[in-house]
């Protein structure tokens, strides 16, 4: 019997132009009427998810940056966190420091991006939705990286945005040198570093165990390499029909795209509703 549901926002509860439609919103509530908790899983920060969603009686917790943060929904109460040693983050930056890519910090709740590479958002293989929602997320920063790391707390998860094969294998060959960090991406152009420890599939199995509860009676969406974890660490793992040939690979069943509403479409049969 489904207890959870982990949902991927971007790709796979939000369409590609960053709204959730009027079958997954109805999802919600049917879930909330049947006792189900959806737990919004991202590679977000709670300040950046939608709140509409939010702000929904059936969610009570969020797993944001990729894993590295567990939140309380309603207090903003951060239960569980697992940050990126500050020299590890010195180190990593030496390698990125001449590279035309950005070198985007996520700590204290924002995303902080130094001033002189915030332009080069604009330079990437975005779509105008996911660049106009990166950009208005960013907070930028005037003066060296030196400096933002010694301002910041914990730094919990990093971000890459890319031009060229040779800028990405840069930085993949230096962060596979570490033993203590890990790489993932969600987007053609980017790379997501974390805490070895932190990632979907580790933040969905703390909190199932958090809250006294099987990851078999759990489902869990997504649509790309970041959520390949998740996908394997609950009972049944979904890809949506718009995934990466990886993440289906990794899934136990399929399901229309987030244009489509796949998620509430996957479910609706197993809460016995029409949409």
């Amino acid at each position: 019997m489904v207890k959870l549901v982990f949902v991927d926002m971007d790709g796979t509860f939000l369409t590609s132009e960053k709204t959730i439609t009027s079958e997954n919103a109805r999802i919600l509530d049917v879930a909330y009427e049947h006792g189900v908790q959806f737990v919004p899983c991202s590679g977000r920060n709670m300040r950046d998810l939608p709140q509409e969603l939010v702000n929904h009686p059936s969610v009570h917790y969020a797993v944001c940056c990729n894993g590295a943060l567990i939140v309380e929904a309603r207090s903003r109460e951060v239960m569980r966190e697992i940050t990126i040693d500050k020299s590890l983050v010195r180190e990593l930056y030496e390698t990125a420091r001449d590279l035309r890519v950005t070198f985007d910090i996520f700590a204290d709740g924002r995303v902080y991006t130094e001033r002189s590479r915030f332009p080069l958002i604009d330079t990437v293989g975005l779509s105008a939705p996911t660049r106009a929602f990166i950009k208005a997320g960013r907070t930028v920063f005037d003066g060296p990286m030196d400096d933002l790391l010694d301002r910041v707390g914990g730094i919990c998860r990093l971000n890459v945005f890319y031009h060229t094969i040779e800028e990405r294998n840069r930085i993949w060959e230096a962060v596979d040198a570490c033993s203590d960090l890990r790489r993932t991406n969600s987007l053609p152009c980017n790379i997501e570093i974390t805490n070895v420890h932190a990632h979907k599939g580790a933040g969905a199995e703390w909190l199932c165990e958090k809250l006294g509860l099987s990851p078999l009676d759990a489902i869990a969406f997504g649509d790309n390499d970041n959520d390949i974890t998740m996908l394997q660490a609950v009972g049944d793992g979904v890809a949506m029909e718009n995934a990466d040939p990886v993440c289906k690979a990794a899934a136990n069943h399929l399901t229309e795209s987030c244009e489509n509403s796949g998620v509430a479409r996957y479910l609706a049969p197993i809460f016995k509703v029409r949409l």
